[in-house]
């Protein structure tokens, strides 16, 4: 039996409606007091964000009672299904943190479902109907006005059998015949109208191989697996509510043609709100059609809402999960700002972070006063937060590398860094004074800033308590590498691209990325070859997480080497609240 584990604290336990739900469950000795989940994805596309809140759900919820999940890949559509997708589910979900029992795969069951399938032939609850898909919709009748029956419903269960058969042979051609379920077409529920259960393709599976030519449709999979596995809790997002009744009955069904006790043994239904963000689209489809559009750099493009994005963008699985507890679990959909996710990002990477002197637009600074040649090696805490992370060392010299908007000739009595007249503390440095700057001639751009130091001023040092107002940060241009920097901001310009983009096709009969045009942010990614960065960054592996100091967090880009060191922007150290 599953037990949840005992509380270490006096602090009140705090559960969503599905974690009551299993609790009580539990306590009430449910399906012989188990507890297991499973989390079932199409392989036909990378994980996005929308799908951390399932895994949370799914995997968490085992994991916080004492249960196991498996992942199940709902291979059961062979058109838009590849091992890559597998692969790249499988990696995410380790990215994550979670961990399933077993992985298992709708196409496990292809023979239990036909015969199942068979079986309900047999009993008069499933007939071949080969009327087109056309009129079976027009036939279904509306949520007011009840379906048709179809011609063929009522054909010899011998006639259903024969042609059951045909329809996997490989000699039907696509959408001439499909299997439906004899339920109730003047039923309430639409999904109840003599629902499709088979439908013919003549595709080869990439587990199967060309055994099978007809194949089961998702309402028809879902619950037999969930029952066949022995799933106790079948979590689901909110669009599956109209399908619980029928998820239901073909369970019951399934237990039925077994001769098995139709009481507690069986997986339940429960639905939660789906993740929705702004500015943000999540259809697996719709990010298919930007990877083979070339508007994004595939899926894992730190533009796009994957998982594999997001952890290339340099979010941290903790901040995900992070993220995910603090929108909750409803029974109501809503769109939730980005923002949150950003905060969530902050607050994480600011204890993980190290920090590092990069300087994105550099303009030269010469310390006048300071001997030519000499080279001075200062240590650089890798970050405050943590002191246990200890520290790395950077060089000093005569000539330095500051940003360019840290510096101004003329400034107002609000801007506290660089300016002639003024002094200024170089972080972990010394202070400085400015006392002029030259200009490009014919341009007009200052080419060069100069300043003389104070040598007892050093940080760490007596002299390093005089205040100053300004800090900013610098590298030494003999010490320092060459790096490139992208800057990422959203991929759409519109709060709500999906329905945006569904109202544009509609308006001007157009679809794909000709309907995804007009809201596509033409400046979501910036890229900067011009940076430079300390030396220390050499020693960074790829999704390293970074703080810029002053400027935002980083993190190292796979496609960085020693040779070309590349680095992705997350997010920025505080929000930009007219962004």
């Amino acid at each position: 039996m599953c037990t949840p584990p005992e509380s270490t604290t006096e602090k009140k336990e705090t559960l969503n409606f599905i974690e009551q739900i299993v609790k009580d469950d539990l306590a009430a000795g449910k399906n012989g007091g188990r507890l297991q989940t499973r989390f079932p994805p199409e392989p036909n596309g990378y994980l996005h964000i929308g799908h951390a809140k399932a895994i949370a759900m799914d995997f968490g919820i085992a994991e916080k009672f004492g249960g196991v999940c498996y992942l199940r890949m709902d291979d059961t559509n062979p058109q838009k299904e590849d091992h890559e997708y597998v692969e790249a589910i499988e990696r995410d979900i380790q990215w994550l943190g979670y961990h399933w029992g077993k992985v298992l795969y709708a196409s496990d069951y292809f023979q239990d479902l036909w015969d199942f399938a068979v079986a309900l032939i047999k009993m008069g609850r499933a007939y071949v109907d080969e009327q087109s898909s056309e009129q079976i919709a027009q036939q279904k009748g509306t949520p007011t006005r009840p379906g048709v029956e179809s011609p063929y419903r009522n054909r010899p269960i011998e006639e259903s059998l024969r042609l059951f058969e045909e329809m996997n042979s490989g000699r039907v051609e696509p959408g001439k015949m499909v299997l439906r379920a004899k339920i109730d077409m003047a039923s309430d529920n639409m999904h109840f109208r003599d629902p499709i259960m088979y439908r013919v393709l003549n595709l080869p599976h990439i587990r199967t191989g060309n055994r099978w030519n007809a194949y089961p449709m998702y309402d028809f999979t879902h619950g037999q697996c969930d029952f066949l596995e022995g799933v106790t809790h079948s979590i689901c997002t909110l669009e599956f509510v109209p399908h619980r009744a029928l998820y239901d009955l073909f369970v019951d069904w399934m237990k039925e043609t077994r001769g098995e006790d139709l009481s507690d043994n069986r997986p339940r239904q429960f639905e939660f709100n789906k993740l929705n963000l702004n500015y943000t689209l999540m259809s697996k489809r719709n990010l298919l059609i930007l990877t083979q559009e070339g508007v994004v750099d595939g899926w894992d493009d730190p533009r796009m809402p994957t998982l594999s994005g997001i952890r290339r963008r340099g979010y941290s699985p903790e901040s995900i999960r992070k993220f995910i507890d603090k929108i909750g679990y409803t029974t109501f959909d809503a769109l939730n700002d980005i923002k949150l996710l950003e905060s969530a990002a902050r607050t994480d990477l600011n204890e993980r972070a190290t920090r590092v002197s990069a300087v994105l637009d550099p303009v030269k600074l010469i310390v006048t006063n300071y001997p030519e040649g000499q080279v001075e090696e200062l240590e650089m805490q890798n970050n405050p937060e943590r002191p246990e992370d200890g520290t790395h060392t950077i060089e000093f010299s005569r000539e330095l590398w500051i940003e360019r908007a840290d510096f101004k000739e003329e400034a107002d009595k609000k801007f506290f860094r660089m300016t002639p007249g003024k002094e200024t503390r170089l972080k972990g440095a010394y202070i400085v004074e400015c006392t002029g700057c030259k200009k490009n001639e014919a341009t007009g751009e200052i080419e060069e800033i100069y300043c003389t130091y104070d040598p007892s001023s050093k940080a760490g040092t007596e002299g390093s308590n005089r205040k100053v107002k300004g800090t900013i940060h610098w590298l030494s241009v003999g010490h320092c590498l060459p790096a490139e920097v992208r800057n990422y901001a959203c991929l759409w310009t519109c709060e709500n691209p999906r329905d945006a983009i569904k109202d544009y096709e509609e308006a001007n009969g157009v679809r794909g990325i000709d309907a995804m045009r007009p809201f596509l942010n033409p400046n979501s990614i910036s890229i900067n070859k011009r940076a430079f960065v300390e030396k220390f960054l050499l020693t960074r592996k790829a999704f390293d997480y970074l703080q810029f100091t002053r400027t935002g967090y980083y993190n190292v880009d796979p496609d960085s080497t020693p040779e070309h060191l590349i680095f992705n922007s997350t997010v920025s150290l505080k929000e930009d609240k007219h962004k």
